[in-house]
């Protein structure tokens, strides 16, 4: 009898547990993604997201307003774009990045292509490589709001001082993106701190 209460007491600790950190983590990305603004840093980086044909999806779009806004507001003095291209593209998304932003005249000095990482965690180790070689240790990441807290996160567990700079246009602003993209993004940045932890990378690139 005293064995069952044990087992029932753990059973329920782990349920508990198993209701209240994944809560917990949600409302953090929910905050984040309302509260987060950029802060002066040495770049803003803008994290890649689909193209087509080099021409930035509306989400990549807004991405890129954002970064060129952070940019002109002499928060940041170099934008670095970010991101592969699937098999057989004739751009990566850091060079459609790269793209509208000279189209929008920003000078070629300013801005650095990365063109690797098809998501989150494989972007950030990028980046941060370059930062390393070039001396910089803070960025702003001109990201969707609810991907801030995250992408903040993977940059602050390399050694990088981030903040934010949400987009504030495309389907994935605040107005715009559905309550799924907050339960993806809970369960992404769950799985990045527990099996992540072990080497076991799953990929959160979007397609869309």
């Amino acid at each position: 009898m005293f064995l069952f209460k044990i087992i029932r007491r753990v059973i329920s600790l782990i349920l508990l547990v198993a209701i209240i950190v994944p809560l917990y983590v949600g409302f953090q990305i929910w905050h984040t993604g309302h509260t987060a603004k950029p802060v002066k840093s040495d770049i803003v980086v803008i994290l890649g997201a689909a193209q087509f044909n080099g021409a930035p999806t509306d989400i990549l779009q807004a991405r890129i307003n954002e970064a060129a806004s952070v940019y002109r507001s002499h928060l940041a003095r170099h934008i670095v774009t970010v991101g592969s291209g699937a098999t057989g593209d004739n751009y990566s998304e850091a060079q459609a990045s790269y793209k509208a932003l000279r189209a929008t005249g920003i000078p070629k000095s300013a801005i650095t292509i990365i063109s690797i990482g098809r998501d989150t965690l494989s972007s950030t180790l990028a980046y941060v490589a370059y930062m390393k070689k070039a001396h910089y240790t803070s960025a702003v990441l001109a990201t969707d709001p609810y991907h801030c807290y995250r992408a903040i996160s993977m940059a602050k567990d390399l050694g990088v001082n981030a903040s934010c700079a949400p987009s504030q246009t495309g389907p994935a602003n605040i107005q715009g993106a559905k309550w799924r993209y907050l339960f993806r993004e809970t369960s992404a940045y769950l799985a990045y701190k527990t099996v992540g932890r072990i080497g076991i990378h799953l990929s959160d690139q979007i397609k869309k």
